[in-house]
């Protein structure tokens, strides 16, 4: 996230970059000593898509400041 962003790393945090999901669960977030976009949770993919042949999980990432 850091490099697509074009970003050092400890803007990450400066910046307040942080992904925000749509729903209760909160699957994917950020590592801030990496950079990289991780599971934060567990994801079962029969119990989030049971009857979509394609499954997508949508989240938005949020960066403080302009860009």
């Amino acid at each position: 996230v850091a490099k697509d962003l074009a970003l050092q790393l400890p803007e990450l945090r400066d910046r307040g970059v942080r992904v925000v999901s749509k729903g209760r669960m909160q699957y994917l977030a950020l590592n801030g000593k990496m950079g990289h976009l991780v599971t934060a949770e567990r994801i079962d993919r029969e119990q989030l898509c049971r009857l979509v042949e394609q499954c997508v999980l949508r989240c938005e990432l949020i960066v403080e400041g302009e860009m």
